[in-house]
């Protein structure tokens, strides 16, 4: 079994939504083989807790208007560490740097088929090192 093609199409629209709202890494997995309850992840992080925050809400409002479609289940709103979007066809995965790195999903589902993404998705990836090296802190407290 694999994602239907309302999957893939609201996979494709959260992961453009993200991408546009400067996401970093964003990635999809099929996992419509070994979970009943949904067709594919959507994961994305952002650097600070109002980014994840702006990100979801694009991601919400891009699905709700040009597809129609409204999560079922929103969680981790208040925090904004990690928020999750219950759209039962796919879930889609917010997660500040930090929570990106310490829970590693991407370890998790890594033997579930990667979905291609669109271009502008794609581009996002290794946006997370990139953005760390950028803010690095030397000892002396100065930006490098």
């Amino acid at each position: 079994m694999t994602a239907t093609d309302r999957s893939l199409e609201l996979i494709n629209a959260a992961a453009l939504a993200a991408a546009d709202k400067l996401a970093h890494d964003i990635i999809a997995y099929d996992v419509s083989d070994v979970l009943s309850i949904t067709d594919a992840f959507l994961l994305a992080s952002a650097p600070s807790d109002r980014q994840v925050k702006a990100i979801v809400d694009e991601i919400e409002e891009r699905l709700n208007k040009d597809l129609g479609a409204k999560p079922v289940r929103r969680e981790g709103d208040r925090e904004a560490r990690w928020v999750l979007l219950d759209y039962v066809d796919i879930v889609v995965h917010v997660q500040h740097s930090e929570e990106r790195v310490f829970y590693a999903l991407e370890r998790l589902w890594k033997d579930c088929p990667e979905i291609d993404l669109p271009e502008d998705a794609k581009a996002t990836r290794g946006k997370a090192a990139e953005h760390a090296r950028t803010t690095a802190v030397d000892e002396d407290g100065d930006a490098r």
